[in-house]
Parts: C-alpha cells; sequence; structure tokens
C-alpha cells in the first residue's frame, strides 16, 4: 500500500512539473509572436525605386502604416531629424546645379529626392516628430553640419559640369554611408523600410553618376565608401521592383 501511495505522488508531482513546463512554454511563445507582430518582420524589408531611385509612396505608406509604433530612442529621433534635413540637401543641391548647368540628370534625380525626403516625412508624421525642413527655403538647413556641407558642395559643384557630376556622386556616397549607420542603430521595421527605400535610391543615383562621367572619359574614385563596397555597387544592375515581407512596393 505504501509503495503504490508512493507512486501515486511521483506521478502527480511529475504531472504538475509537465503542466507547469507547457503553460511557462505557451506564455513564451505567445510572447514572441505578439512582439513579432507589433514589429513586423526585417527578414524582408519591401522596396521599391525606379532608375531615377524615386521611391513608391503609395505602397510605402501603407506598408509603414500596417506596423505598430513602438517608443523611440534619441538615437532613433536624432537620425529622422538627420535623414529628412540630408534628403533635401540633395535636392536642393541638385536643383540649384540643373540651374547652373542644364544637365538632365540633376533634374531627374531632384525630383527622385523629393520622394526621399517625403518618405522620412511619413515616419515624422507617425511619431509625431517635428518636421526640421517644414519652414526652411531652398538651401537652409537647422543642422549646422548639413548647412556648412550644402554651402561646400555649392561651391565645388559651380566650378564645372565635371566637378557638378563629382558632387552628385559624393552627395550618394556621402547618403549610403549615412544610412548605413542610422540603420544599425534601430530595430524598428518601419524606420528599417524607409532607410533601405532610400538607400537602394541612392545606389541608383551613384551607378547614374559615375556612369555620366564615364561616358565623358573621367574616373571617378571613391571618396567616403570603401573601394570594394563601391565597385560592387557601380558593378551591379540598376535596381527596381525589388521587393519582400508582406508584398513589394509598387
Amino acid at each position: 500500500m505504501r509503495k503504490l501511495l508512493g507512486l501515486f505522488l511521483i506521478g502527480a508531482l511529475f504531472l504538475s512539473v509537465l503542466v507547469a513546463g507547457c503553460i511557462n512554454t505557451r506564455t513564451t511563445t505567445s510572447t514572441q509572436i505578439s512582439s513579432t507582430e507589433n514589429q513586423g518582420s526585417s527578414d524582408q524589408i519591401p522596396v521599391n525605386v525606379n532608375e531615377n531611385g524615386g521611391i513608391g509612396m503609395s505602397k510605402l505608406k501603407t506598408y509603414i502604416d500596417s506596423i505598430l509604433a513602438g517608443q523611440l530612442t534619441q538615437e532613433e529621433k536624432d537620425g529622422l531629424f538627420y535623414m529628412v534635413e540630408e534628403e533635401k540637401l540633395a535636392h536642393d543641391v541638385y536643383t540649384k546645379l540643373y540651374e547652373k548647368w542644364g544637365l538632365q540628370i540633376f533634374s531627374n534625380i531632384a525630383k527622385s529626392e523629393s520622394t526621399h525626403v517625403e518618405a522620412v516625412r511619413l515616419l515624422l508624421q507617425k511619431y509625431n516628430l517635428t518636421d526640421p525642413t517644414q519652414n526652411e527655403g531652398v538651401g537652409e538647413f537647422q543642422n549646422e553640419k548639413l548647412q556648412n556641407l550644402y554651402d561646400k558642395l555649392i561651391e565645388m559643384g559651380m566650378k564645372s559640369k565635371v566637378d557638378a557630376l563629382k558632387v552628385g556622386a559624393l552627395i550618394e556616397e556621402t547618403d549610403i554611408e549615412d544610412l548605413q549607420k542610422w540603420i544599425s542603430l534601430t530595430n524598428k521595421v518601419d524606420i528599417i523600410t524607409v532607410y533601405e527605400n532610400l538607400m537602394a535610391g541612392s545606389r541608383n543615383h551613384l551607378r547614374a553618376f559615375v556612369g555620366q562621367l564615364e561616358r565623358i572619359g573621367v574616373t571617378y574614385e571613391p571618396q567616403v565608401l570603401p573601394k570594394d563596397e563601391f565597385e560592387e555597387i557601380i558593378n551591379s544592375s540598376m535596381e527596381t521592383g525589388r521587393g519582400g515581407g508582406r508584398g513589394p512596393l509598387k
């Protein structure tokens, strides 16, 4: 009888441990799923740009709005403030260089840079952040570093058509490097999605400027990016219609 009672107690204890383990496993799994749903999947970021580097804004907005807003760190806020001004800088420089030299490439890429600015603004609006570019005119920036950079780039680009094209390539190199930095400082899928779209556009812009220089017999050497990364970009095709995640952006 004592032996039977002992076996019963052992069995009850084992069953209670097993049940507790199952409950704990289900709780953990539920938390993980909830977190994934809130943040989306960063494994397949939907990206869609055209050959001029313009972004498909309608689908991008739908995708960004589908992801729940998280709590931003100060670094993430700083990144958004910086990038909306940096994209405006590119737009403003290309606008001025088109006025000076009349090269169609500057007009085309300036238009695509407008979509880049609007892409970052989607996030500023989503997170109720004040847009530092909303009251700034062409060539005006709140960030002192970007103001100084704009002035320097304009001075360089006014020297000749070749120098202007080199300025374009330098801007895109800088943009790519900065985007890589800001991506490394966030885990927010909506922010990463916008930055990846900007970076795909910038790679197309870089290919365009370097290609234009090559057609007039000028070899451009990278000023910012590592040479192997630079060559990998310019030796690959223009990126268009590349999608993933919840669906490609069109």
